[in-house]
C-alpha cells in the first residue's frame, strides 16, 4: 500500500521516505500516515511513534503532491476536495487542509492548500471478530442497523472493512461464535 501512496511525491520526497525504510525496514508495514505541511519538516506516523524527517515542505512540493492526486484536473475533484479529502489509489486517503470557499453556508471548494495528511490504509483481518457477535442477528437471520464510532485514528475504517470482508465471504444462515470469534459451519 505504501508504494502506491509514493508515486504520487515528488522524487526528493519518495527518496527521504526510502531512504528512513531502508534503515527501519521492520516498520514499514505500520506506517499510518505521511504529513506533508507548508514549511514543517516531513512527518510519518508509524503506530504512536512520529517521526520527524530532514525536509522541508515547499508550497511547491504541496502544488506537485496535490496536482498529483487530482491526476492534473483539480477541477474534476472539487466535490472530493469540498468534502476535506480526496480517496486515492488502494483506498488511502488524503486529507485537505486550506481555505474554504464558502457559498450559501456551504464549502465548495478550498484553496491555498498549506497540507496534505496522507492515511494509509492497511488491511487487519480479524479485526472486526469481536463485534461481529453484536452485528449480525442469528435469531432474524439479518445484520443489525450498526453505528461505529471513536475519534480519529482507532480504527473505524478498518474495522469496517474487515466487517464487510467477513459478512460478504460467509452464509449467514450458518453463524457460529466462538470466545469472540466466528466460523462459518
Amino acid at each position: 500500500m505504501l508504494n502506491d501512496v509514493l508515486n504520487y511525491f515528488p522524487e526528493t520526497i519518495k527518496g527521504m521516505i526510502d531512504l528512513y525504510f531502508k534503515s527501519y525496514l521492520e516498520k514499514q508495514d505500520f506506517i499510518e500516515e505521511i504529513r506533508i505541511r507548508i514549511n514543517q519538516n516531513l512527518m510519518l506516523k508509524i503506530g504512536q511513534d512520529k517521526v520527524v524527517l530532514n525536509y522541508k515542505i515547499s508550497k511547491e512540493d504541496i502544488q506537485d503532491i496535490f496536482e498529483n492526486i487530482c491526476e492534473k484536473s483539480v477541477y474534476s475533484y472539487t466535490k472530493q476536495i469540498s468534502e476535506g479529502f480526496i480517496t486515492i489509489k488502494g483506498g488511502n486517503r488524503v486529507g485537505i487542509v486550506g481555505t474554504a470557499v464558502i457559498d450559501n453556508g456551504k464549502i465548495i471548494n478550498v484553496n491555498d492548500i498549506s497540507s496534505l495528511n496522507f492515511r494509509i490504509a492497511r488491511e487487519v483481518k480479524g479485526s472486526a471478530n469481536p463485534i461481529l457477535k453484536d452485528v449480525i442477528d442469528i435469531k432474524n437471520d439479518s445484520i443489525f442497523n450498526t453505528l461505529i464510532v471513536s475519534p480519529p485514528g482507532c480504527g473505524k475504517t478498518t474495522v469496517l472493512r474487515d466487517l464487510t470482508r467477513q459478512l460478504s465471504n460467509r452464509n449467514s444462515r450458518n453463524w457460529i461464535f466462538t470466545k469472540n470469534m466466528w466460523n462459518c459451519g
